[in-house]
């Protein structure tokens, strides 16, 4: 074995020259390693949408820098001029390493994964393997806005089962969502797009709640597609369960990807794992669609799963640092505004209905009779409390109304930043609702 550890000269001189490009290593807080100085001068839609004397909290980029490992593996590729076409299995064979260390699970097999250009194309593409035009299908609302933008655009009809108490789901909401689905087409095909964990809301979804989802979706023959983009993200208190690893589940999907997990959205690369009965439909999917995956984004992906543990564990810990401060912050800054503390993702759900502002317009005021049959709302639409906060604070989030049915009256909030940033966006914001009250 050569003195750096096994690895090729290349790779061994692309770990020295991370150190000096900024890559984070193991052990210390990425969220508190980039200035706002250097954040500032990111070219990424988080950086660029707003005027610079924003504080950018809304979309789902981490304020963290590149984990060694996949700084070090892209170098090597870009070194070597390894810009082609993606191939092989190593990267479902990654992600079945990660999830055997950390959720225990060893369902990941390398002959039911393809490799698909990232969550959302994937989702679209089975779902056109087991649904077909004006097909329903439910989600969990709230939930990520874009799930009715390609569910609709895809010429499918999204049916919404509100998320229940506590903002979990509902068991028996979801039955009469998938009955009536079911008695409006007796033979047809219905599926269920599952946000685990949950976008914007950061639940968790237990093994006992995906087994009552799985045994409910064969009792009335609706397929199950998980987007599980967000699972290396879950915090100290909770526990990811895959949802192919339960019960009932032999005929569902998953979306899988370290884009979240290791902030790699511009380098994209995912994966769609089927469950035994759904290996057969997932050969279905046409070939050109794993041609889609970005050559480099499939390595960059391949080294975190392998090789990003560490610098995950990092991040995970300072998550579960920023949770604690921004549940101090809310009650220091705005209060009457409910914080639902969340188990996972780096995504926080307001309350802001009880704050006096004026509320966004939910599907009934945008003029549709079914709420899941509403345009679906552009992803930077602001109303409501985002847009007071944005307007009066210049602090960016999300606004609630564009995740559906629940979400009017609410913001999302990233808290994926450092300690400063956090405080300061927080303290805005209290600052400019103490004025309105004025």
């Amino acid at each position: 074995m050569s003195s750096n550890g096994g690895r090729s000269p290349a790779h061994a001189s692309a770990s020295a020259a991370s150190s000096a490009s900024g890559a984070s290593g193991e052990g210390a807080n990425p969220l508190e390693e980039i200035s706002l100085d250097r954040l500032r001068r990111r070219r990424s839609m988080k950086w660029r949408a707003h005027p610079e004397d924003v504080l950018p909290l809304w979309v789902a980029e981490m304020d963290v820098p590149l984990a060694r490992p996949v700084a070090d593996a892209l170098r090597e590729a870009i070194d070597a001029g390894d810009t082609g076409y993606p191939a092989g299995t190593e990267f479902a064979e990654s992600l079945a390493g990660f999830a055997a260390r950390r959720w225990k699970w060893d369902g990941v097999a390398t002959d039911r994964a393809a490799m698909i250009p990232d969550v959302m194309t994937g989702a679209v593409q089975v779902l056109r393997l087991i649904t077909g035009p004006g097909d329903p299908v439910v989600v969990n609302s709230p939930v990520y806005a874009p799930f009715y933008a390609f569910i609709t655009h895809d010429d499918r009809r999204v049916v919404e089962a509100p998320l229940g108490p506590g903002l979990r789901i509902d068991p028996a909401v979801l039955e009469d969502t998938y009955r009536r689905a079911r008695a409006r087409d007796p033979h047809g095909r219905i599926a269920h797009l599952l946000s685990n964990p949950h976008n914007p809301t950061g639940t968790v979804h237990t093994h006992e709640e995906l087994s009552a989802v799985a045994g409910l979706a064969r009792r009335y023959g609706v397929r199950v597609v998980a987007d599980e983009i967000h699972a290396p993200l879950v915090l100290p208190g909770a526990a990811f369960t895959p949802y192919l690893s339960v019960p009932g589940a032999e005929d569902a999907f998953s979306l899988m990807s370290a884009t979240k997990g290791w902030n790699l959205a511009g380098i994209k690369a995912a994966l769609a794992l089927a469950g035994p009965e759904a290996a057969a439909d997932l050969r279905r999917m046409p070939e050109e669609v794993a041609h889609g995956a970005s050559h480099l984004g499939v390595i960059a992906h391949t080294a975190a799963y392998r090789d990003g543990d560490a610098w995950l564990d990092a991040l995970l810990a300072g998550l579960d640092a920023n949770r604690a401060l921004l549940g101090r912050l809310v009650a220091a800054h705005l209060p009457g505004a409910g914080y639902a503390r969340p188990e996972g993702t780096y995504l926080a759900w307001l309350d802001c209905r009880a704050l006096g502002l004026a509320p966004e317009p939910g599907a009934a005021e945008r003029g549709a009779a079914d709420p899941g049959a509403a345009d679906p709302a552009v992803v930077t639409d602001l109303a409501g409390p985002a847009r007071f906060f944005l307007d009066h604070a210049r602090v960016a989030l999300s606004s609630g109304h564009i995740f559906g049915t629940g979400g009017a009256g609410h913001v999302r909030l990233n808290f994926a930043t450092s300690r400063s940033v956090l405080t300061q966006a927080l303290t805005r914001m209290g600052r400019a609702l103490a004025g309105h009250a004025h």
